[in-house]
């Protein structure tokens, strides 16, 4: 049987107009890090030319060599700034930082990620393999909510969660915001697109 890694895994569904929070246990994933405008970004297309072959080289090896086949979850990414008003307010992307994210079983050993890093080597087609990563990350405790619609339009959600839910629960901001992105941004209409919006927090008492 395939595994569905968004049914087994705490976080991985969120309601629009909610704000939960919600324990993510530590989980493994394939990362690359990068800086500025993801709509201008020749690192970030770089990254999203790199990070899928990958992950779905480990899941066809993961199938046919082991016999456990699983769903490529999702695309992820870790945003961060200087400045948080360039989320909330000005929206200025040239300043944002970026960790583009696939989470992978836990079962993905180290052997099996740098077998599938030559295999796509071999290829030629990835060109940030120098710097992709398999790494295990943390969260803890996290406030998210479920956003839809253009990714432009999440700055009023953000300054809803940041300002108001979050220090009303007896929380605070800890780490950096964290977005899901549940389609395909090249299939689906921005007014139909699904993101994951989640913030690290940590309790002020």
């Amino acid at each position: 049987m395939k595994s569905d890694l968004k049914k087994q895994i705490s976080g991985y569904t969120a309601s629009r107009g909610r704000f939960d929070v919600v324990s993510v246990p530590e989980l493994q994933f394939l990362l690359i890090d990068g800086h500025g405008d993801p709509n201008a970004s020749q690192e970030y297309a770089a990254a999203l030319a790199t990070i899928y072959p990958v992950a779905y080289t480990l899941k066809f090896a993961s199938r046919n060599d082991l016999g456990r086949d699983y769903s490529v979850m999702p695309l992820e990414a870790l945003w961060w700034a200087d400045d948080m008003d360039s989320f909330t307010g000005a929206r200025d992307k040239s300043r944002w930082d970026w960790t583009l994210m696939n989470l992978i079983p836990d079962w993905i050993t180290d052997d099996s990620f740098e077998r599938a890093r030559e295999k796509v080597a071999a290829k030629g087609a990835a060109p940030a393999l120098d710097v992709l990563r398999m790494e295990r990350f943390a969260e803890g405790l996290c406030v998210q909510t479920l956003h839809i619609g253009a990714y432009d339009d999440e700055a009023p959600v953000l300054r809803t969660m940041h300002d108001e839910i979050i220090p009303a629960r007896g929380l605070r901001m800890t780490g950096k915001h964290h977005e899901i992105y549940l389609n395909d941004p090249r299939r689906t209409s921005p007014e139909r697109l699904r993101t994951i919006l989640r913030q690290p927090v940590a309790r002020t008492g």
